[in-house]
Order: C-alpha cells, then structure tokens, then sequence
C-alpha cells in the first residue's frame, strides 16, 4: 500500500511538471533545477551566475528552503525577481510548489529561471519540476564517495559542478576518480570543476548554461 501511496504522489507530481513544463515553453522560459547538500554552494554559484549574465540574459530565482528568507534576500540585492518558498519541513520541492510560484513571476520578462532546491542529496531527485536541465553542485569538503551514496542524484543531472576546488590542497579528494564514477553512471553528464570563492571555472559553467538555451 505504501509503495502504491508513493506511486501515486509522484504521478500527480510528474502531471504537473509537465504543466509547468507546457507553461515555461509558451513564454520561452528555459529553467534549471540547481540541487546539492546544504552548504555546497548553490546560492554562490546563482550570485555569480547573475553578475556574469545579467547584462544578457533576462533571470529569476525560485528559492527553496525549509525555512528562513537568507538566501531570498542575497539574491534580491542583484535585482532579479526571486521567490521564497518555505517547505516548513519537506526535503524538497515538488511542481505544485513550483506552478503556484509561477503564477508570481513576470514570465513575460525572464529567459532564463534557476530554482535553489532544498539542500539535500536524495528526496529532490525523485520530484520532477518542469526544469529543462538538472544541475548538481557536490563540494571538495563533501568528499568523493558520494557518487556511489547517493547514485540517483547523479544519475539524473545534466552536469555535475565540483565547487571549492580552491580546498583541493588541503582535501584528500580525487578528482580524476571522482570524475570516472560519475561518467560510470551517466556518461551524458558534463562534469565542471570551479570555485565560487576565487572565480575559478565559474566561465566554463557559464558558458555551458549558454549554450543549453535554445537560440
């Protein structure tokens, strides 16, 4: 009965992706779904996203967290239209979360939307939102092993960032190993070291986010 439960939520969950997805087409929005652990950086890297892009192209945030308005106000001060979504508790968002905030957005004037998920490396990968493109972001410090704990995230993204490449010296984590586990998994899945601290590689993100856009 659970698992017929479980089944049946992410149904409805896929239905309204879809619904987002047919949404964010008719007003020529492409979206990406930015998803990590907590404190891997995913605030930094959509701060320097925007400062790189904001003369180019027209961005949103969607800011996901269990609690707290921080990132919001951060992002807020690059003005950009941002939308806080508190989950009060869930480990993710779902597209419910997602089409009510749309419905706050003036899409009519946005190209490019990046969504902060709730910090966690297992529940937002199994919650479609209508996003074009999954990104994951995994930090020196985590470690190199999570691709084998927590597979599924790295099964389903676009393109996996190693942030804070700037702690390699003093971090024992292998980046040619860690690399060769993930194209093990989804050999699709571009794969980009950078540091949101120094600058380091953030061009190269950048770059590939560009030419993910139609057009």
């Amino acid at each position: 009965m659970e698992v017929k439960v479980l089944k049946d939520i992410l149904t409805v969950n896929e239905q309204m992706a879809e619904k987002n997805r047919g949404v964010l087409d008719s007003k020529g929005v492409f979206l990406i779904n930015i998803m990590s652990s907590p404190g891997s950086g995913k605030t930094s890297l959509i701060l320097e996203t925007i400062r790189r892009l904001k003369d180019k192209v027209r961005m949103a945030v969607v800011e996901g967290d269990i609690s707290s308005t921080i990132d919001a106000e951060k992002i807020s001060q690059e003005q950009v239209p941002v939308i806080q979504i508190n989950t009060g508790g869930e480990c993710h968002l779902d597209a419910g979360m997602i089409n009510r905030a749309l419905d706050s957005l003036p899409l009519e004037d946005i190209d490019l939307l990046f969504i902060e998920n709730v910090g966690n490396l297992v529940c937002p990968g199994e919650f479609k939102l209508g996003e074009n493109k999954k990104a994951l972001i995994l930090s020196v410090p985590e470690g190199d092993d999570k691709v084998y704990k927590y597979p599924l995230m790295f099964n389903i993204a676009d393109v996996v960032l190693v942030n804070k490449i700037d702690l390699l010296p003093y971090s024992k984590f292998d980046l040619e190993g860690f690399s060769k586990a993930v194209k093990g998994i989804n050999h699709k899945a571009e794969v980009f070291q950078l540091s949101c601290t120094t600058g380091q590689g953030i061009e190269d993100w950048v770059s590939w986010v560009m030419a993910s856009m139609p057009g």
